[in-house]
């Protein structure tokens, strides 16, 4: 895909986008790093569900210490690998107590060390609560970039390079969720809605249908 046509994808999506977040929710960084490793594998909607049983009565790392790992795990069992996350998560609060004074540091190797946390979560914590133009690269996001051939790559880590070396610049800092809502919203990955997609006419899937849009050449008469 040349440069013209990435130019032009990212620009239509800001334009029905113009500020793009997560559809985490959470109140300060150390709830959304939770947040976070709570939705490996799993959808916002479910942990947006379990977080709001628990994020009232904690709001710092201490917080969650404090709760414990049996409870946390009660809070979030409607959560893929509940008991896991819920180890990792009170484990994780602990390191930042005792190495960063109870503060989510703003430092990638020093978040991808906590327990449960990988390069993902950290370009998320990066992106999102520290404004760095990091690129998160999820199951939607390899999706749309293979299909559309935005930044084709047989790995996760293959994609984020070129996703990271070729979107413009003044997209940066909302291309990954821009893509991961463009993935779980339109282009989909069992029926892609191109009828609905705003970038249709610069997407090179090879299998993208226009049933459903009109062209140029359907418009009404006289209009």
């Amino acid at each position: 895909m040349n440069a013209d046509k990435r130019r032009r994808i990212f620009a239509a999506l800001a334009q029905a986008n113009p500020n793009p977040k997560t559809e985490l929710e959470f109140g300060n960084a150390f709830q959304l790093l939770i947040a976070v490793l709570l939705s490996a594998q799993a959808t916002d909607k479910s942990v947006n569900a379990a977080t709001r049983k628990f994020f009232p009565l904690v709001q710092t790392p201490a917080d969650l210490v404090a709760l414990g790992e049996a409870a946390l795990a009660e809070h979030i069992q409607t959560v893929g690998l509940f008991r896991n996350k819920a180890k990792n998560a009170v484990a994780a609060a602990r390191q930042l107590i005792e190495r960063h004074g109870g503060e989510v540091p703003h430092d990638r190797a020093a978040l991808e060390a906590l327990p449960g946390v990988g390069r993902k979560t950290a370009n998320v914590v990066l992106n999102e609560a520290f404004g760095e133009t990091t690129l998160a690269v999820d199951t939607h996001v390899f999706r749309v970039a293979n299909r559309m051939k935005l930044a084709p790559g047989k790995t996760v880590d293959e994609v984020e390079r070129k996703l990271m070396k070729f979107t413009p610049p003044e997209f940066l800092r909302g291309a990954h969720h821009w893509l991961i809502l463009h993935g779980r919203y339109t282009c989909t990955a069992r029926s892609p809605r191109c009828s609905e997609c705003c970038v249709f006419d610069d997407c090179e899937h090879a299998g993208r249908t226009r049933a459903g849009r009109r062209t140029k050449d359907d418009a009404p008469v006289g209009r």
